[in-house]
């Protein structure tokens, strides 16, 4: 028995639609299934981040993102040092002993809060409502400062003061230092923010 030409035309409008409806099928499952996967992105905001501060002088700042926050590594000149030991009956926490793990790892339990006295490694976010502090490294009388300011750092948004080695100063807002986030030297000039050990 031999098929029509009214079979034949069915049965290839039958293949072509199971054909497309599969292609469609499947294209429409990809991007699904794929969304179970974490973004590019969303594995970058974890993941430790390194920093080149060959380039970086004394008494210059460089920013770099990790985990969404942005942190602030300084080169402190020899006057900036210094300076640090001078303020401490001035500051809320000069020795980092309030939580400790939290903000600051065992390595920056020190007057300089880092591994290398003259670089400084923090989040630049403000312990009290996450605003973002502004550089005031020049030493001396300005606005909003008192008039024997040492360098540091100031919150805009409710006046907390920070010294160079972001240690709050007493009576502010801010509850706690900033926060010292865990890194690593890979070379002289390379950083590893985000792990305590080399990759």
């Amino acid at each position: 028995m031999s098929d029509t030409p009214d079979d034949t035309s069915k049965r290839t409008w039958l293949i072509a639609s199971g054909c497309a409806g599969a292609i469609g099928g499947v294209a429409t499952a990809i991007p699904f299934v794929s969304s179970f996967q974490p973004s590019e992105k969303a594995k970058a905001a974890g993941a430790a981040v390194e920093a080149d501060i060959s380039q970086l002088k004394p008494g210059e700042k460089m920013t770099v993102e990790w985990r969404g926050k942005p942190v602030w590594i300084v080169r402190r000149t020899p006057e900036q040092l210094a300076v640090l030991g001078k303020k401490d009956g001035e500051l809320a926490d000069p020795k980092s002993e309030r939580k400790p793990a939290e903000l600051t790892p065992e390595y920056a339990r020190n007057e300089a809060r880092s591994i290398k006295p003259e670089v400084l490694v923090v989040v630049g976010i403000c312990s009290h409502l996450g605003c973002s502090p502004s550089d005031k490294f020049q030493p001396g009388a300005q606005p909003s400062l008192p008039d024997d300011w040492a360098g540091g750092f100031l919150c805009p948004c409710h006046g907390s003061t920070f010294d160079m080695a972001g240690r709050v100063y007493k009576n502010k807002p801010a509850p706690d230092n900033l926060e010292v986030p865990p890194h690593t030297y890979l070379s002289d000039t390379r950083l590893l923010i985000g792990e305590d050990k080399k990759a």
